[in-house]
C-alpha cells in the first residue's frame, strides 16, 4: 500500500524526520517570511488539544515538538509527522526532563507545558502502540 504525505502527517513538515531539528523560517505556520533562518533545537514535547478517549477513558492529545530558536530564542510548537524517528522523539522527551527551571517557566508563561515523567506511558503508547511493554520485555 502506498501512503500519501498527507496521510502520515508530512505534507507540511517543518523539521528533519531523523534529528527533529528545524529552521526558523516562519512567522506564522507556512508563511516562510521570517528573516531569522537560525537552527531550531527540539527541546521537549507537549500535548496539543487534550481530549478524553471514549474507548479507553484516558486523557490524551496529539504529541507536538517544542523548538527553541538558537538565533532569536523564539519558541515554536510543531506537529510530529508520522514518519519521524520515534527513538529520537523519545530522546527529546528524556532530555526535556532536565530542562532548566527558567526555560520551563518561560514555556509555561506561553501556555506550553512539557510532558513530564508521569506522561511517559502515554508517550510510549503513542509512539510504539499499546503493546510496547510486551515488546520491551521480550527484547530485554
Amino acid at each position: 500500500m502506498i501512503f500519501s504525505d498527507s496521510l502520515i502527517g508530512t505534507k507540511h513538515r517543518n523539521h528533519c524526520p531523523y534529528c527533529l531539528w528545524s529552521l526558523h523560517v516562519d512567522n506564522r505556520p507556512g508563511d516562510r517570511m521570517c528573516d531569522c533562518r537560525s537552527r531550531m533545537k527540539p527541546i521537549g514535547l507537549t500535548f496539543g488539544q487534550l481530549q478524553i478517549n471514549r474507548y479507553t477513558g484516558r486523557t490524551t492529545g496529539e504529541i507536538k515538538l517544542v523548538h527553541l530558536c538558537l538565533g532569536c530564542s523564539a519558541i515554536k510548537v510543531n506537529r510530529i509527522a508520522g514518519d519521524d524517528n520515534c527513538h529520537t522523539i523519545l530522546e527529546v522527551f528524556n532530555s526535556s526532563l532536565e530542562i532548566s527551571t527558567e526555560l520551563k517557566n518561560r514555556l509555561e508563561r506561553q501556555d506550553i507545558f512539557l510532558l513530564t515523567k508521569e506522561d511517559k506511558d502515554e508517550l510510549l503508547i503513542a509512539l510504539f502502540g499499546y503493546n510496547y511493554r510486551s515488546k520491551v520485555e521480550t527484547n530485554s
